[in-house]
């Protein structure tokens, strides 16, 4: 398969990089253009672009709606003289917060309950995680919503190792959040299965994951749920004594994203981007798919009008352009480009949906060799110029 350039993309997690007055380079470089236009560039909001240009009381969007909303009023103000067909690539900050429960529900699995069910009634053991969640959606599927259940179980994976890992109701699902084990606490430090205060656990994590991940390969961007103890006093009761003024282990949710080689506390405010383009008075947000053309894309086209315009695709096929000197036996016209393209295209991207876009780039020959960009767009099933 072809690699495609989207430039319109989902949601990725992590953070963007920012030059030192990125519009002051970009708008250095339009000066330079005598056409005043970049068909296609990147740019990431800075502070100042929420804070002084959109008066924004903080530095990101509530939600890719906002950011739909006051984007182009960013590019707008600080790339003035960009007109129609300009394409720029943005990346811009959600805040999105991942909520850090206590636990209210501390459990470890019993003989009784392993017995209740016949996969785990032999060995005492899950060795599967679906029978944990079996076991979690009969024991606490009732629970209210983001209820953590701190949950200590064996689990056979080779050997019988006792785990205790965090699970969290949300919406009627589970989700998992990775407890320490006994032994994994000391090789922190720790003298107790547990953390004395949430800074030392804070501090430590970062570390426990870099080293209990350092084989896997994880993708930057990437959030995990941690959980942790802290041994404090017991205001919810929740060794259900009696008493909310004895001390007992309480469980913590703690949140971090892999920056690519080290784990950081996650500050809920994740990276997106999106493409938005300029229909020649604003910007709206865009889908065009820039696209440029490969030695297999000229062959493929060759192959398929081989027959019709055999000039043509013999000095495509020759020079890997195509020839643009109107009158010239090899020259391709417009509506000759287009057909091509529209078999390209379906080859390409059979399943684009209507009012899909491209921005097609080839290489030409007009008397020196340069390149020109096609717009289009899938109108009745068929690719049209925009």
């Amino acid at each position: 398969m072809k690699k495609l350039l989207y430039l319109f993309t989902a949601a990725v997690l992590g953070y963007a990089a920012t030059g030192c007055d990125p519009v002051e380079e970009i708008n250095a470089e339009l000066a330079a253009n005598e056409e005043g236009i970049v068909d296609v560039f990147d740019y990431t909001l800075t502070e100042d672009d929420y804070l002084d240009v959109l008066g924004l009381d903080f530095p990101n969007f509530n939600n890719v709606d906002a950011a739909k909303e006051l984007v182009p009023l960013v590019l707008k103000e600080n790339f003035p003289v960009l007109g129609a067909n300009s394409l720029a690539t943005v990346t811009f900050d959600l805040y999105q917060p991942v909520s850090t429960e206590r636990s209210l529900i501390v459990y470890t699995v019993t003989t009784a309950d392993y017995d209740a069910y016949p996969d785990t009634e032999e060995f005492n053991n899950f060795d599967d995680e679906d029978q944990i969640y079996t076991f979690l959606d009969d024991k606490f599927g009732a629970v209210a919503n983001r209820t953590l259940v701190s949950l200590t179980y064996k689990f056979y994976n080779g050997s019988t190792n006792t785990l205790n890992n965090g699970f969290l109701r949300v919406n009627g699902t589970w989700q998992f959040a990775l407890g320490l084990t006994n032994a994994e606490y000391t090789a922190v430090g720790q003298g107790f299965n547990n953390f004395n205060s949430e800074d030392e656990a804070l501090r430590k994590l970062p570390i426990f994951l870099k080293e209990k991940f350092k084989y896997d390969d994880i993708e930057e961007g990437t959030v995990k749920s941690a959980m942790y103890k802290l041994y404090t006093t017991d205001v919810d009761d929740v060794d259900n004594d009696g008493s909310t003024t004895d001390r007992t282990t309480y469980s913590y949710i703690a949140n971090f994203t892999f920056l690519g080689s080290e784990w950081v506390e996650y500050n809920n405010v994740v990276s997106q981007t999106l493409q938005f383009g300029n229909d020649g008075s604003n910007w709206i947000p865009d889908n065009t798919i820039a696209y440029s053309l490969t030695s297999a894309d000229y062959t493929y086209i060759a192959g398929e009008l081989d027959e019709k315009y055999p000039s043509q695709t013999a000095s495509m096929l020759r020079y890997g352009n195509m020839d643009r000197r109107t009158g010239n036996d090899a020259f391709w016209s417009d509506e000759m480009i287009l057909e091509a393209f529209n078999l390209l295209l379906d080859d390409l991207d059979p399943n684009a949906e209507e009012g899909q876009k491209y921005a097609v780039t080839f290489d030409v020959y007009n008397g020196s060799n340069t390149t020109e960009t096609f717009l289009l767009i899938k109108t009745d099933g068929s690719w049209v110029k925009q």
